[in-house]
């Protein structure tokens, strides 16, 4: 006897299709499954054997039983096989309907009771079942846990059961049961989750230069660093970062959602996710678990997780010195490429930095309210944690004075999040006009902001005129910058005019950008 079911498996954020084939002979007691299983699959037979048992499924297991999971030169990996296992194993002995159950790509945790469990990735599995239908024409929708439903149901024209016990399924393939289809009205999560914070701009005193900075780098999509005494509002500022960034698109929203399906991560209730992610990692952080890595299992870091939102790093020199050289190619590429023995991974990581960082041991050193403590050697030295090639891809660089007094005591409040935000929509619509259609080289992605712009398209889109370039050359003679601080510099004056209405890059936009780039040969040359 044999069967045939579809499921599909993750490698990155990407899904590949998966056969299950079921092989029963009688009378010759065994139970294998072949393809490259991991252990977690191997383990399957006992907890399907079990749900079967436990769910008052007859299921004769006095027979040789073989499983294959083709394509079988690729590793399967996790516990979202046993559902399809299962059906599979049922549909060899007439329990199910076969040709019905090839109408569905399955997959779920069976629990030892036969209740389905949630697995990782199904939004990434979903996006692919509905690919399939090309080469499967038979398959019309997907089985899967019902904890899963919700996220599946974001693929329309796909039919989504989310079902809770394995007898459910069983009753489900044989018409025994007739749950409705899955739909998850997108509109209505966007609306209800419109993007708001209780964090806001307006509870900052003060400030008011490092405000505009946190402006220009929300509105262009700019890294940024701040340099700043303990106490001065550097954490404060960038937790609010976040309030004055424009919404998530559909497609940003999706791409942002299926890493998060795939790490494990996305709540329980959540089936979008429809605000920009805000990573905040403790400076004990590893690089694989920065970057993501795993010797088996290849999950996505925070680097990954942080995409088309903030990775924001506190007390950056305090984080290992090898942590942060790895942030050098994601922040330039946009993507982090994971190569293991077995195989190769790459995960998006289009996310913009925000650092924090004293500027010095003792924190004090350029303070005009305390005084440095630092011996010249110990600056240095501390400084030097950051490497000079991880500045130049930090667009923005911008020094936090401590707060007044007079500033603290005021009533009023500061500018709020709602204005601001404001500003940086309507400088975004004018990049995102501007570049329309336009793709990165090499056609990997397109661009949507001023960072995203390459060294190649600098000079057609950032034109700064004679005055400009006379103003530029001599920056870049005092102050020694690299070519790509000067690329920088361009970008961040280009987002300077966006902000302000204007068509041309004007040289007071290009003196604020130069300003922003002097403040780490401020402290590194000291």
């Amino acid at each position: 006897m044999f069967s045939r079911c579809y499921t599909a498996t993750t490698q990155g954020i990407e899904a590949y299709t998966v056969e299950i084939e079921t092989h029963v002979e009688a009378h010759v007691p065994g139970f294998a499954i072949v393809g490259l299983p991991d252990s977690a699959v191997r383990e399957s037979k006992e907890r399907v054997l079990s749900a079967m048992k436990n769910s008052a499924i007859p299921f004769d297991t006095n027979r040789k039983i073989t499983i294959n999971l083709a394509p079988a030169d690729i590793r399967k990996e996790g516990s979202s096989f046993d559902l399809p296992i299962a059906l599979g194993m049922l549909a060899t002995g007439g329990v199910v309907d076969g040709d019905k159950l090839k109408e569905y790509v399955v997959l779920g945790e069976l629990a030892l009771d036969g209740a389905i469990r949630p697995v990782r990735g199904a939004l990434n599995v979903a996006l692919h079942a509905k690919k399939m239908r090309e080469k499967y024409p038979s398959i019309k929708g997907m089985i899967l846990p019902a904890a899963n439903a919700g996220e599946a149901g974001l693929v329309k024209e796909l039919e989504v059961y989310g079902l809770n016990t394995l007898r459910e399924a069983v009753d489900f393939l044989n018409g025994l049961l007739t749950p409705e289809p899955v739909h998850i009205d997108i509109e209505k999560i966007f609306r209800e989750d419109a993007q708001h914070s209780v964090l806001d701009f307006a509870e900052v005193k003060g400030q008011e230069a490092v405000k505009r900075a946190l402006e220009v780098a929300a509105a262009g999509g700019h890294n940024l660093i701040m340099v700043g005494s303990p106490g001065s509002g550097k954490s404060m500022l960038a937790k609010r970062f976040p309030s004055i960034l424009p919404p998530l698109t559909f497609d940003e929203a999706l791409e942002t959602t299926k890493i998060h399906s795939v790490a494990g991560t996305l709540p329980p209730s959540t089936p979008l996710l429809t605000t920009r992610p805000f990573r905040s990692p403790h400076h004990t952080i590893s690089d694989a678990a920065l970057v993501g890595g795993g010797m088996v299992n290849i999950r996505p870091g925070e680097i990954s997780l942080a995409h088309h939102g903030v990775l924001f790093m506190d007390e950056l020199p305090e984080f290992q010195r090898n942590v942060l050289e790895v942030l050098r190619q994601p922040l330039e590429d946009g993507t982090i490429t994971i190569s293991r023995t077995r195989m190769t991974v790459e995960y998006p990581a289009n996310f913009m930095l925000i650092c924090a960082m004293n500027p010095c041991p003792c924190g004090n050193f350029g303070s005009t309210v305390h005084s440095c403590s630092c011996a010249e050697g110990a600056i240095q030295r501390y400084m030097s944690k950051v490497s000079g090639p991880l500045l130049d891809r930090i667009d923005i660089h911008i020094e936090v004075p401590s707060v007044k007094i007079e500033e603290l005591s005021k009533k009023s409040s500061g500018e709020p999040s709602a204005k601001i935000r404001e500003r940086v929509l309507q400088a975004r619509e004018r990049q995102q006009e501007r570049y329309k259609g336009l793709m990165i080289p090499g056609g990997k992605r397109r661009i949507f902001k001023n960072a995203d712009l390459p060294p190649k398209l600098l000079h057609e889109y950032c034109e700064i005129g004679d005055e400009g370039r006379t103003i530029l050359k001599m920056a870049m003679s005092r102050m020694g910058y690299s070519a790509r601080a000067y690329d920088r510099i361009l970008k961040v004056s280009r987002t300077i005019a966006d902000l302000a209405g204007a068509e041309a890059i004007t040289p007071a936009h290009l003196s604020e950008a130069i300003q922003y780039r002097s403040l780490d040969r401020q402290f590194w040359n000291a």
